[in-house]
């Protein structure tokens, strides 16, 4: 039986995040063990997970380079919005600064695999000027210019799922998706993906990168891909193990 792949998590509360977690940990001989650094403690249990806890969000890169063993695979679903934030300036410097300062905290500590979930359709020509886009894009290009052996982008449509803060417009959003998948299957996966299969196939990704099986060292997943990876390919039977107490570390 192949060694498993250590992994870290980063913005495994969120919505996406806390999927990818609990992929990840149910699929133990796989990946193992598997890190998160949050400000509040994750809900997934397992004796897999070494969850640290730490409210000052400048310490996460010094933490995450602390990790051993160091994490072959990183996971970033690190995201807010400016509501959340209390302003663009703010959200900036989560969205963007702490995101890119994680990914050099990755790379400088020896990671092989950098997963950021990012967003689709920030790329175009008009969408790429609004603050949201450059966020996203910018931390997108800092990933390729570290050069990581593997680099994931995962950019889904409109993130379906609930929510544990509802945000501004996207409670609309989700319904009249839902509503269109009602109709059509195949157009509510083009306008959104479950956060489930956005988690899945960001795992699945590195799964086949492990394999040699990834297109380029710079794997962009666009929608299509999403739904292929997390979902049409996704094994059907996943044993899910136990949950005993996860170790959970307060940094003071």
């Amino acid at each position: 039986m192949a060694t498993p792949t250590s992994a870290a998590v980063i913005g495994s509360t969120g919505l996406v995040g806390s999927h990818i977690l609990s992929t990840l940990l149910a699929l133990e001989t796989s990946f193992s063990p598997v890190n998160t650094i949050t400000r509040r403690a994750p809900k997934a249990t397992s004796a897999h997970l070494n969850a640290i806890i730490e409210a000052d969000t400048t310490k996460w890169a010094t933490a995450l380079a602390g990790l051993t063993p160091t994490p072959a695979a990183v996971y970033s679903a690190l995201g807010t919005t400016r509501a959340q934030a209390g302003g663009l300036a703010n959200q900036w410097k989560i969205d963007h600064d702490l995101n890119i300062e994680l990914a050099k905290a990755a790379k400088a500590a020896g990671a092989r695999t950098f997963v950021f979930i990012s967003s689709g359709g920030t790329r175009s020509f008009f969408s790429s000027f609004a603050p949201y886009s450059k966020m996203k894009n910018g931390v997108e290009d800092a990933i390729r210019d570290l050069d990581f052996e593997q680099a994931i982008i995962v950019k889904p449509g409109l993130i379906l799922g609930h929510r544990e803060q509802s945000r501004l417009g996207e409670g609309q959003a989700q319904t009249v998706a839902n509503a269109i998948g009602s109709v059509s299957s195949g157009l509510k996966d083009r306008i959104g993906q479950d956060a489930d299969e956005i988690a899945k196939s960001a795992v699945r990704a590195v799964q086949l990168a492990g394999e040699g099986k990834a297109p380029s060292k710079y794997w962009i997943l666009e929608g299509s891909d999403i739904i292929k990876l997390g979902r049409t390919e996704w094994p059907s039977k996943e044993a899910a193990p136990d949950a005993p107490d996860a170790t959970q570390t307060v940094v003071q």
